[in-house]
C-alpha cells in the first residue's frame, strides 16, 4: 500500500488528492440528494432504490472497482472505502445498507467470475443504476450457517428449476435481479447439507415463479426494504450460473469478505458521527449548573470510544490494503472477520453509551441517537453473527491444534 501524506493534518493516509476530490463529490451528493429525504423514507419504510441508484450511476459512483468494459471505473479499492465512509454519515442505517448491498455485496462474484454475457446483462445495468440488485443467501432455517441452505436449483435440459425460499433479503422488494445461492447437486449425490454442491445463479425477479412473499417489519433500518422471497418452479437458463457448478459456496465466501469490510467502514464512519454528535450535545446541555461535558467521566468515556473507533478504522484500512493484493487469502478472511466482529460490538457500545449521556432525550424518536441505537444493533447479526466471526478467527489461528 502506498501512503500519501495529508497536508492538512500531517498524518499519513491511504488517500490521494484524487480520492479526496471524489470524497467531496460523494459528500455533496449525499447532503443534497439523500439526507434531506431520510425522514420521509424512514416513515415510508422504503427508500427509492431505482431513483437513488440511477443518480449515483450517472455520476459514476457505482462499479468503482469493476471493469470499464461494463461501465465501471477500474479504480482502486480506496475509492470504495471513501464512498462507504461517506455513506456511513447518512443519518440512518437503512439507506447505506441498501446502496452497499447493491454496489459491493451482490455484484463482486458476478464481476469477477461471471461470463461476458452475464456481466453485460446484469452487471452493466447495475453499474449504470438501471437495475437494482440483491443477494439471496439466508433462509428461514439457515442464516450464518450458510452450509445449511436447502433451496434447490435442479437441472432440466438447459435450465435450472428453482424451489425454496430466502429470508431477510435486503432490497428484496425492489430488486430487478437476485444473486441466488442454491443447491445444484442432484439429490442422490447430496444429503442437503454441507458446503459442497452449491452454485451462484442470477435470477431476474420478473421470472415466473419468483415471488416476494412478504415485506418484513423490523426494529430498525426502516428505510431498507427487507423481504421473504419464494421460488416456485422458477426457471432460468443454466448459463445464468456464475462460475463452475458446485463452486457457489466458495464464491459466496469470497463475497462475504468484501461485505464484512464494507460493514466495518460504514460502521466506523457512523460511530464517529454518533460520538461527535454526543460531544456537542453534552457541551450544550447543562445539569447541576454546568455543562454535561464538564464531567470528567463523560470526557474520558467519549475519548476512549474515539480511540477504539480510530483503532478499528486503521484495522479496516489494513484489511483493504490486503484485499487489494489478494482477496482470496486466508489473512484477508481473518482480518475481515476481525473487523466485522469489532465493528458490531463497538457499535453496540457506542450506541448504549451515547444514549445514556443523552438521558431522556436520547429515548425520544426525534433524537438521532435513538434511531442509531435501533439501527446499529443489526451489525452484530447480519453478514455473519459475532459468534461466527469468532469461530473463523479461532480456526485460522489454529486454536484447536495443541502446541508443544
Amino acid at each position: 500500500m502506498v501512503l500519501s501524506q495529508s497536508t492538512q493534518t500531517n498524518r499519513f493516509t491511504p488517500f490521494t488528492d484524487e480520492h479526496e476530490m471524489f470524497r467531496r463529490s460523494a459528500r455533496a451528493f449525499i447532503e443534497n440528494e439523500i439526507n434531506p429525504h431520510v425522514e420521509a423514507w424512514e416513515a415510508a419504510e422504503m427508500w427509492p432504490a431505482h431513483d437513488v441508484l440511477k443518480k449515483m450511476g450517472d455520476l459514476g459512483f457505482l462499479g468503482l472497482n469493476y471493469p470499464a468494459e461494463y461501465g465501471g471505473a477500474d479504480a482502486d479499492i480506496w475509492f470504495t472505502i471513501v464512498l462507504m465512509e461517506e455513506l456511513g454519515r447518512i443519518p440512518c442505517g437503512g439507506v447505506p445498507m441498501g446502496i452497499s448491498v447493491h454496489s459491493d455485496m451482490c455484484t463482486p462474484a458476478l464481476a469477477k467470475y461471471g461470463s461476458h454475457e452475464l456481466r453485460q446483462q446484469f452487471l452493466a445495468p447495475a453499474i449504470s443504476g438501471d437495475m437494482v440488485g440483491a443477494i439471496a443467501v439466508t433462509e428461514p432455517g439457515a442464516g450464518s450457517d450458510v452450509a445449511g441452505i436447502i433451496t434447490r436449483a435442479e437441472a432440466d435440459g438447459d435450465d435450472y428449476v428453482i424451489n425454496g425460499s430466502k429470508m431477510f433479503i435486503t432490497n428484496g422488494v425492489q430488486a430487478d435481479w437476485v444473486c441466488l445461492l442454491a443447491r445444484t447437486s442432484p439429490p442422490d449425490r447430496d444429503d442437503g447439507r454441507g458446503y459442497k454442491g452449491m452454485s451462484l445463479i442470477m435470477v431476474p425477479t420478473n421470472t415466473p415463479g419468483f415471488i416476494v412473499s412478504q415485506k418484513l417489519k423490523k426494529m430498525g433500518n426502516h428505510s431498507s426494504d427487507t423481504a421473504v422471497l419464494t421460488f416456485e418452479d422458477a426457471r432460468v437458463p443454466q448459463s445464468y450460473r456464475i462460475g463452475a457448478e458446485g463452486m457457489g459456496f466458495y464464491l459466496q465466501m469470497e463475497q462475504f469478505q468484501r461485505e464484512r469490510l464494507v460493514a466495518a467502514i460504514l460502521g466506523t464512519s457512523g460511530m464517529d458521527m454518533a460520538v461527535r454528535q454526543t460531544i456537542r450535545y453534552c457541551q450544550e446541555r447543562s445539569t447541576f449548573g454546568k455543562p454535561l461535558i464538564s464531567n470528567q467521566w463523560i470526557q474520558f468515556r467519549l475519548a476512549e470510544l474515539l480511540t477504539e473507533i480510530e483503532a478499528l478504522r486503521q484495522l479496516s484500512y489494513s484489511c483493504a490494503a490486503l484485499m487489494s493484493e489478494d482477496e482470496t487469502s486466508t489473512e484477508v478472511t481473518k482480518i475481515a472477520s476481525m473487523c466485522k466482529l469489532k465493528v458490531g460490538r463497538l457499535m453496540r457500545e457506542v450506541a448504549d453509551t451515547c444514549i445514556q449521556f443523552y438521558g431522556g432525550m436520547g429515548y425520544m424518536e426525534e433524537t438521532p441517537i435513538s434511531r442509531y441505537f435501533r439501527d446499529s444493533r443489526l451489525t452484530s447479526i447480519g453478514g455473519g453473527a459475532d459468534e461466527v466471526m469468532l469461530g473463523i478467527i479461532a480456526k485460522l489461528e489454529n486454536m484447536e491444534k495443541r502446541s508443544i
